[in-house]
């Protein structure tokens, strides 16, 4: 088995050459194949047997074999894996983008290493992931893709259904990427929420005073009553 990376388009040819170990061994058969879908056309020089590939998406990576059978049933069998170059992560936030109704919001994704071939934005809708079409809702949304390893995605007007998950995807010759960032959208209201709790408290406060004040009065006018009663009985 090999493995074998590659980090953009490329031809790549794959050989399977007798070893000499084996000279008794003649070969009736060879089957080259794509997982398990069998690849016929194969170039054979003297005791070696290849195919060429040209690879430029992710769905032409994956595990090539060859297999040789000699007279005897006997088997050999190569295994060749290509696989894409590591992708980059996309650069996002971890933390969520905090915002206000009627407000605009901007989002940012970057590629670090490797310039996509494009951008895409999703927003999450329940289980789903729903592409932003940015010419179709103009006045919603502006995706500036410039430059080419950056992407922003602004939000016009928000509402509270603007509020949740939403995803950068970059395309690469070999692959996709994916940043995730939240948004949340708050009302005008809940920063007034801590201001209208303390003034709560104040009128509280100010109303038991009061009361006070009048429970206090409404005792001593007794006392002062009966204190008068006492100096009229002495005159």
């Amino acid at each position: 088995e090999k493995n074998i990376t590659l980090d953009s388009s490329a031809k790549v040819e794959l050989s399977c050459s007798l070893a000499g170990k084996y000279p008794h061994l003649k070969i009736l058969q060879v089957a080259w194949k794509k997982g398990n879908e069998t690849i016929k056309h194969i170039n054979k020089t003297e005791n070696s047997w290849s195919i060429q590939l040209t690879i430029t998406d992710e769905n032409e990576l994956g595990s090539y074999s060859c297999t040789l059978k000699g007279e005897e049933e006997e088997e050999l069998k190569a295994v060749f894996h290509l696989q894409g170059k590591l992708l980059p992560k996309i650069e996002d936030k971890e933390k969520p983008i905090i915002s206000y109704e009627g407000d605009s919001v901007v989002m940012i994704c970057k590629s670090s290493n490797y310039t996509p071939i494009t951008w895409t934005w999703y927003l999450t809708n329940g289980s789903e992931q729903i592409a932003i079409n940015d010419s179709l809702l103009s006045d919603k949304y502006v995706i500036d893709r410039v430059p080419a390893n950056t992407t922003h995605l602004k939000i016009l007007k928000l509402t509270k259904k603007d509020d949740g998950a939403y995803w950068c995807e970059a395309v690469f010759q070999l692959g996709k990427s994916k940043g995730k960032l939240k948004l949340k959208v708050l009302t005008f209201m809940v920063p007034l929420k801590p201001f209208l709790a303390i003034l709560a408290e104040v009128i509280i406060l100010v109303a038991l005073v009061f009361l006070y004040e009048v429970y206090s009065k409404k005792k001593e006018k007794p006392a002062e009553d009966e204190k008068e009663f006492e100096q009229v009985e002495q005159l």
